[in-house]
């Protein structure tokens, strides 16, 4: 049978940053090449209008705005920033009735007067809505948690834990505006940070005061970049991949074929880097009232000492744990000798914001969440929240499309791309969402290849500063198992009819001229059509999209000023710009209604009442979904990791399946 290259990428795998190494498996496939899509002359439906306007920065930081090239024939017209948070006072009526609601709440919705919020912040966000059975951290419900603690009277502050966290910048960057936000209630919210790195710090820079232990692991060394290629180790167990990756940028496939970074990753990776360390640099100068190079010349003498960050004026002070909530006690006036009074965040969650008065009538705004890796359809090993299922998606899309209810849409992205053609059935029922009703997308982390397929049928797009955008490229690939199949005296003979017949069966012999010509312009009808269609999208030309195309990841920043991105935000920028979109006042409540949250299965079920039942993590599941969900050309990113040297841990999938491999030979 065929083996076909599956290019799996982790956005949120592992804390901080670092590495650009894929996950990659040899897997039985019914592989077939994307059909042709139809020329981009021949439009499918009206386009949505697009009006360029200039890149916007929310208003939680510094007003920055690029010309983004208007196309012909069309006016400018601004997009809004999102309002500076500021505490709105509750009618009596109101407060009246959050009282009423607060004593009639369930058990499980009830929180002591003069309690503290306390949520550790570590391991993986997603951006998906968790139900009550999931374990793990849900950004949403993060900063809707933020939200509603700087209005419920019951809640005295925030006491957060932050340690290593996996996601990426643009969820950092979230969570780090609500806590600027939060600070404005009057309240204290108190950081407490054991181990962490640069991440770790961008965040609890934010807090009111920061103390670690005297005894914490606060390493700030800078930020990295890694990428593994594997050709090396393949060429001697006899396995020759076939690559075809199309776009001068494009690294998915790389750790396969190559034996070192090209030239063009290697630029595009670095001005990744530059943005991201730049606007740490920038962030934490500001916070600490010093220039960048000093911050640059602090880091550079090799931050190790916690004690250094005390004198330095990096943290307040260094405290245990039990001394920090023996203090909180205090500023609270609990004077018993119990425990803090606190309730957590996975409780916290359940507190409806209705209760407080934070939710009510109004206009109705759509989000629908598309997070993970993109297949077309569930497979037979995937549980119910596992990455985007274009037609579980559809379907979504299509009942929003058809109800009268909704004023606007927020389309949520954050994935790295995956199987071509779903990303493209997605992007025409985006498209004929955005002819009914707004659509606004709001990229997190990442929205690359078909992540990016998605969000550009979208008239409006907003990503974070440090967001990864773009990626317009495709790979597909197989392997050539010869070498391997005389090794260990594996014979295999195939009967055909057809010239191209044997062109993804067999996988004993190299692919001839004729074939290698097909696979090759497969895969480049595959990226015309991509490309074509984010011109179309984007109002360019062709000439125009190729510049910022190739397969190249941009920064969210970098892609504003390139017309990839219209504005600079978060989920709050997005919503502003719905309400414009859909005619709302800005000051006039809407409720949200959240269209992809999903229903607990039975294994998330289990997985939630203790995750050994099952003995099977994270990493493996993930896997196990790539081998049987994925096939045909993938408009697929890299994954690209940031990630502290010291913090570097696990393994690579595919390392170890070279090395059991390698064992069983030798």
């Amino acid at each position: 049978m065929a083996r076909l290259l599956v290019l799996r990428t982790a956005p949120y795998h592992r804390s901080s940053l670092s590495a650009a190494a894929t996950t990659a498996l040899l897997f039985p496939s019914k592989h077939r090449h994307s059909a042709s899509f139809p020329h981009p002359a021949r439009r499918l439906l009206p386009s949505p209008l697009r009006v360029p306007v200039r890149a916007i920065e929310s208003s939680s930081g510094a007003t920055k705005q690029e010309e983004a090239p208007p196309a012909a024939g069309e006016a400018q017209e601004p997009l809004p920033a999102a309002p500076a948070f500021v505490m709105e006072e509750l009618g009596w009526g109101t407060q009246l009735a959050v009282k009423l609601k607060m004593l009639v709440a369930p058990p499980w919705q009830r929180v002591r007067k003069g309690s503290v919020l306390t949520m550790k912040l570590r391991g993986e966000v997603t951006d998906q809505v968790k139900t009550r059975f999931s374990s793990g951290l849900s950004l949403p419900q993060i900063c809707e948690n933020f939200e509603k603690a700087a209005y419920d009277p019951r809640i005295s502050g925030i006491y957060l834990h932050i340690e290593p966290l996996s996601c990426g910048w643009g969820k950092a960057e979230e969570i780090r505006r609500h806590i600027v936000d939060f600070k404005k209630s009057g309240k204290f919210v108190v950081g407490y940070m054991p181990v962490g790195g640069e991440k770790e710090y961008y965040l609890a820079s934010a807090c009111g005061e920061l103390y670690a232990p005297p005894s914490a692991y606060v390493a700030l060394y800078g930020l990295t970049i890694q990428q593994t290629f594997l050709r090396g180790v393949l060429e001697k167990v006899g396995v020759q991949p076939e690559i075809k990756r199309i776009g001068r940028y494009k690294s998915a496939g790389d750790q396969l074929s190559r034996k070192s970074m090209s030239n063009e990753v290697r630029e595009m990776l670095a001005v990744l880097l530059d943005n991201i360390y730049g606007n740490w640099l920038d962030t934490v100068s500001s916070i600490r009232g010093k220039k960048k190079e000093e911050i640059e010349e602090f880091i550079n003498s090799g931050v190790y000492q916690v004690e250094r960050l005390k004198e330095e004026g990096w943290i307040t002070d260094l405290l245990y744990d039990d001394e920090i909530m023996a203090m909180l006690k205090e500023r609270v006036g609990q004077n018993d000798k119990k425990s803090l009074r606190m309730v957590d965040y996975s409780k916290y969650s359940r507190v409806r914001k209705s209760t407080l008065g934070l939710e009510g009538g109004g206009e109705l705004i759509a989000v629908i969440r598309a997070s993970g890796s993109i297949s077309r359809t569930r497979g037979r090993l995937s549980v119910g929240s596992s990455g985007i299922v274009a037609e579980q998606l559809i379907e979504k899309i299509r009942s929003v499309r058809e109800s009268e209810k909704y004023k606007a849409v927020i389309l949520r992205i954050d994935s790295p791309g995956g199987d071509a053609l779903a990303s493209d059935l997605m992007w025409r029922e985006i498209r004929l969402l955005a002819d009914s009703k707004p659509v606004i997308a709001s990229m997190s982390d990442v929205a690359a290849s078909g992540g990016y397929y998605m969000a550009m049928a979208a008239p409006v797009i907003v990503a974070e500063k440090l967001t990864l955008t773009g990626s317009i490229g495709v790979v597909t690939g197989k392997f050539i198992l010869q070498k391997l199949y005389e090794r260990i005296d594996f014979n295999k003979e195939i009967l055909s009819k057809g010239r191209y017949a044997e062109l993804n069966a067999a996988d004993n012999r190299p692919l001839r001229p004729d074939e290698a010509e097909l696979f090759e312009k497969s895969a480049q009808n595959a990226y015309a059509s991509f490309r074509d269609k984010a011109a179309i999208s984007r109002s360019m030309s062709i000439d125009e999209m190729e510049t910022v195309a190739q397969g190249r990841v941009w920064s969210g920043q970098d892609a504003a000023s390139r017309g990839l991105v219209d504005s600079l935000g978060g989920f709050s920028q997005a919503l502003a710009i719905a309400k414009q979109r859909a005619n709302i006042p800005q000051d006039n409540k809407v409720r949200l209604v959240e269209i992809s949250k999903a229903s607990p299965s039975l294994p998330e079920i289990l997985s939630g009442i203790g995750g050994s039942l099952l003995g099977v993590d994270r990493v493996m599941k993930g896997v196990l979904q790539d081998v049987t969900s994925l096939n045909g050309v993938q408009a697929r990113m890299d994954g690209i990791l940031f990630e502290r040297l010291e913090n570097a841990s696990g393994e690579n999938q595919l390392f170890v399946l070279i090395k059991e491999i390698i064992n069983y030979f030798d």
